[in-house]
């Protein structure tokens, strides 16, 4: 941890003005943007101090939305997907809006009902280069893409890989009535759909434990 400069002191947690939420070091909060047209900014609080005059800042790490990071958003970034970068920042405390959770990507996948102070982190982000940690995800489908949580996926009994309905000529309604699916390569034309009672409808609901087929990217 840094050294604290003369005449400041560091804190054990800071209040959120006008509320009762209590922000502490490991936390992640909202921030205020200076364009109020655009989203809060998301970042992971390192470490609080109040300098002699009892003002309070706040030492940050960035969160990036994928919009933001060189490359841009893409097809299999979720709608709540924010990178860890290694951007780090002082702000004044004043700044915070609120708390939110970021969740692991595994943890994500499993609330039953997303929040707007839910979001989640796969990735690492070097802000400089554009580089991502890892480099390398697993990829499904006829598409090769990474999971995105948002969609709606049905597994093979065959294979074990996972494919977008859109990708096997299926409308999402459709998919949702499937128990039980076989892709076209695991099966005859005339028996690509067929129906049993339980089946997982994304790769991280799974509770199997056979692997399904991966690829990397």
């Amino acid at each position: 941890m840094a050294k604290t400069k003369p005449g400041r002191k560091d804190l054990d947690s800071y209040t959120i003005k006008g509320t009762n939420k209590v922000v502490r070091p490991g936390d992640c909060v909202l921030m205020r943007p200076s364009d109020s047209d655009k989203p809060p900014y998301v970042a992971k609080v390192e470490k609080i101090e109040a300098d002699h005059r009892n003002n309070v800042k706040v030492r940050v790490r960035w969160y990036y939305r994928p919009e933001e990071s060189i490359g841009g958003r893409r097809q299999f970034h979720g709608v709540k997907e924010l990178f860890l970068s290694d951007h780090y920042d002082v702000q004044s405390a004043h700044t915070i809006e609120g708390k939110c959770i970021v969740h692991t990507f595994k943890n994500y996948t499993k609330l039953e009902n997303v929040g707007a102070e839910d979001y989640f982190c796969r990735f690492e982000y070097k802000a400089a280069t554009g580089g991502f940690t890892p480099d390398r995800v697993a990829v499904y489908c006829k598409c090769e893409m990474p999971y995105n949580p948002d969609d709606l996926m049905v597994q093979c009994e065959g294979c074990k890989d996972w494919f977008h309905p859109s990708c096997m000529g299926m409308t999402i309604e459709e998919a949702k009535k499937l128990d039980h699916f076989l892709c076209s390569d695991c099966s005859s034309d005339d028996d690509t759909r067929r129906s049993l009672n339980s089946f997982p409808v994304s790769p991280a609901a799974a509770e199997e434990k056979v692997e399904p087929k991966r690829r990397k990217r």
